[in-house]
């Protein structure tokens, strides 16, 4: 029996580089998610809201780095994304932005009929049904990705500036 306590820990297998066939094809539904979601009239705001939110909920740094910055890119404010994840508790969100991160965050934790229920109500009250598969889709997808990133244990990379 050898002693690995002093080893450093296995390096995880970066899944999209090794099936790229799959993950190609993750990517071209993801693609296809975003041209739903525009086409639904999600504006690229909400798609990325969703996308952080669901990435902090499933703790994937990774993730949270690339759409951070996309977020940033399309717009958004560094005072929303630093309270993103109590949404629920400050006024800075539209209507439509918290239906469609309550359906975010019941499509992350399908198993939670309530949550789901009071999801989809309060969507109906707000979203088209296209806006209200659109934000589902999105969640669907960036959960996929987070796990794709989670388990290869991508690197987020350090960046220039604060």
């Amino acid at each position: 029996m050898s002693d690995h306590t002093h080893s450093s820990p296995p390096r995880r297998v970066f899944i999209d580089k090794q099936s790229p066939k799959a993950f190609h094809a993750l990517v071209q539904a993801a693609e296809a998610v975003r041209t739903t979601a525009s086409e639904a009239g999600l504006d690229r705001t909400t798609v990325e809201l969703i996308n952080i939110r669901v990435s902090q909920l499933n703790g994937c740094a990774y993730c949270l780095d690339i759409h951070t910055r996309a977020a940033l890119r399309a717009g958004e404010s560094p005072q929303r994304l630093g309270t993103l994840s109590a949404w629920r508790d400050t006024g800075l969100f539209t209507p439509s932005e918290r239906a469609a991160l309550a359906l975010a965050e019941s499509t992350t934790d399908p198993a939670n009929a309530t949550a789901q229920a009071s999801a989809y109500e309060a969507a109906r009250q707000v979203l088209s049904e296209d806006q209200i598969s659109a934000a589902i889709w999105v969640a669907i997808t960036i959960n996929a990705f987070n796990r794709v990133s989670i388990m290869s244990k991508h690197p987020v990379p350090p960046r220039p500036g604060k």
